[in-house]
């Protein structure tokens, strides 16, 4: 083998040369690097693994590499993950270096160097691929968990209003212009990672998100609803979601709060799933401050405590918008019958429904309701039954 090496040895530099300008045109990553960079770094890599292969032609009777030349492999694709270089670019390389050498073996090898010369080198590749790909997963896992870390960090920063620039370097992020903060709300607590995928599907970048909060930061004025609509689905779940609109980094904290306010007020209402900002629920925000003034709204409607049918047909009458006929409808009783209710409420309130004044008392009494008390006073078992009762007698 020592002639075999002599010769493969003078066709090294050629070797390596060719080996680069394929990388480049062949694998998008190293295309994408500056030439210098190509005929520095990449090609000082290549020509060591080109020094590892000649030292395994040169031994007749040892294996294909040491454990020196396994560590070595395993430094520089440690160092190639911490340099961000993707691992399907470290193995398109090895096998394009594996394709050069084969081809140059078979113009200069003899007839009877040429099995075992390949077997070397078959040999080699069995020994250093699966030590590279282990050594840049483990590299490349202890970056994501640092990644991870620091993005955290950020987040956290900016939700708190705390400085983030520096953080914000660390984590390769630009920080910069418009933002929506969206805190969500789910039935069940899906996977944080089919969350994350879908998030970065729908936006297109990878998106920060707390996933103990609940709360993510979307660039410019994305399509919230859009996006909610696709969680649903990635999930399978419905999903309700608030946000607030942050028109630079330092309000991003506020937003937060905001979006964390409204998402507050529409689970306590029991608002059905969907996208909410602080203005479909502004007269709601307004009569969620505590005091005396909310107790008494919502005292507004005790009367109504123990007659849960007009309760609720009180309530249908409402979220219709006072119109007696869809109310009737969904309730499936005759307009007479519902006339018949209303007036129950009007006499046991004193509020009568065909005032305009008192018709926004009641609207709002139910609001405070709901904040008082449970999310939502539907359902109440055996109502329909009791309703007969009542309008019969």
């Amino acid at each position: 083998m020592s002639d075999l090496h002599a010769r493969m040895a003078a066709r090294v530099g050629d070797l390596t040369a060719v080996v680069v300008a394929r990388c480049a045109a062949e694998a998008p990553f190293y295309g994408a690097l500056p030439r210098a960079t190509l005929q520095g770094e990449v090609a000082r890599s290549i020509a060591a693994v080109h020094a590892l292969l000649l030292r395994a032609l040169r031994d007749r009777d040892g294996g294909p590499m040491g454990p020196g030349d396994l560590t070595r492999l395993i430094e520089w694709s440690a160092r190639r993950a911490e340099e961000r270089v993707p691992l399907e670019a470290v193995i398109a390389a090895y096998l394009i270096g594996a394709e050069v050498w084969w081809q140059t073996l078979t113009e200069v090898a003899e007839p009877g160097e040429l099995a075992g010369a390949g077997g070397k080198l078959l040999a080699c590749l069995h020994a250093a691929l699966p030590a590279v790909v282990l050594a840049h997963q483990n590299a490349q896992e202890d970056l994501h968990s640092e990644d991870k870390r620091v993005r955290r960090a950020l987040l956290g920063a900016l939700l708190a209003g705390r400085p983030y620039e520096e953080l914000a370097r660390m984590a390769r992020v630009a920080v910069v212009g418009e933002y929506e903060v969206v805190a969500f709300a789910f039935e069940s607590d899906p996977p944080s990672r089919l969350v994350q995928s879908s998030l970065d599907a729908f936006t297109g970048i990878p998106v920060l998100m707390d996933h103990v909060a609940r709360i993510a930061l979307l660039p410019g004025r994305s399509d919230v609803p859009g996006l909610v609509a696709r969680l649903e689905k990635d999930v399978g779940q419905p999903v309700r979601a608030a946000a607030a609109h942050s028109s630079v980094p330092a309000a991003i904290s506020s937003a937060a709060q905001e979006a964390g306010r409204v998402l507050d007020l529409v689970r306590r209402l029991g608002r059905p799933p969907g996208c909410y900002r602080l203005d479909d629920v502004l007269l709601e925000h307004q009569l969620a401050r505590p005091g005396d003034g909310l107790v008494r709204l919502a005292a507004k409607l005790d009367p109504l405590e123990e007659h849960p049918y007009l309760l609720e047909t009180l309530r249908v009458f409402v979220e219709r918008g006072l119109n007696r006929r869809q109310t009737a409808l969904e309730l499936c009783v005759h307009r007479n019958t519902l006339d018949y209710r209303l007036q129950r409420v009007s006499a046991l309130t004193g509020l009568d429904l065909a005032v305009p004044a008192q018709a926004r008392l009641i609207q709002a009494a139910l609001v405070a309701r709901d904040l008082a008390g449970p999310a939502d006073h539907r359902g109440v078992t055996g109502w329909q039954g009791s309703a007969g009762a009542a309008e019969s007698g």
